[in-house]
């Protein structure tokens, strides 16, 4: 997984509002996905952190730890966030 900063000018003090995470591949379940990001030292904990009711995908209280992720899903843990995408990159 890849990942790119974005910038959002409405927003000057805070440069950075999101990140994008490139995807090698489709879907890609959630607690993989945290654990693989830093949010969650492993996948035990990052399935603990769903259990919890700390994750979010798309706005929404997410309970599935195998949630599927795709292209343009929005994940939030705490302060942190970002967004996904497929990467296209051979």
């Amino acid at each position: 997984m890849h990942v790119f900063l974005t910038y959002n000018p409405a927003l000057p003090n805070r440069a950075v509002t999101m990140r994008t995470v490139l995807l090698n591949k489709e879907p890609v379940e959630l607690f993989k996905l945290l654990k693989f990001e830093g949010l969650a030292e492993s996948g035990g904990a990052a399935k603990q952190l769903i259990e919890q009711e700390l994750v979010y995908v798309n706005g929404a209280v997410e309970t599935r730890k195998r949630k599927k992720i795709i292209a343009g899903d929005v994940i939030k843990i705490g302060d942190e966030e970002f967004t996904t995408a497929l990467d296209k990159r051979d």
